[in-house]
């Protein structure tokens, strides 16, 4: 099982619309992928532009699969606009 961790640099006064987007539309989507376990948007404190996806799949395949479906795809000119970088750690679950 693997987890990856992205972090957003939500442009300010945009982190609505990314809650809602990613409510709406980008966990419903992602929910009907084949290994699919569980995906929570986080917001750190003290900082609400800084918002993470943490995002679980059964295998490093399984997620790529999402990475390059048509859905995924279709929503990236959707969410690109709302913020102005990201990053990436994929982490194995182990326990």
């Amino acid at each position: 099982m693997i987890e990856r961790h992205v972090l957003f640099n939500v442009l300010p006064g945009r982190e609505q619309a990314f809650g809602e987007l990613f409510v709406r539309e980008y966990r419903p989507a992602m929910a009907e992928m084949p290994g699919f376990v569980r995906v929570e948007l986080l917001r750190a404190q003290g900082d609400p532009t800084k918002l993470m996806m943490v995002i679980r799949f059964e295998s490093a395949e399984q997620a790529a699969a999402w990475r390059t479906s048509p859905e995924h795809q279709a929503l990236k000119p959707k969410i690109g606009p709302l913020y102005d970088g990201s990053s990436v750690e994929v982490f194995d679950v182990i326990a």
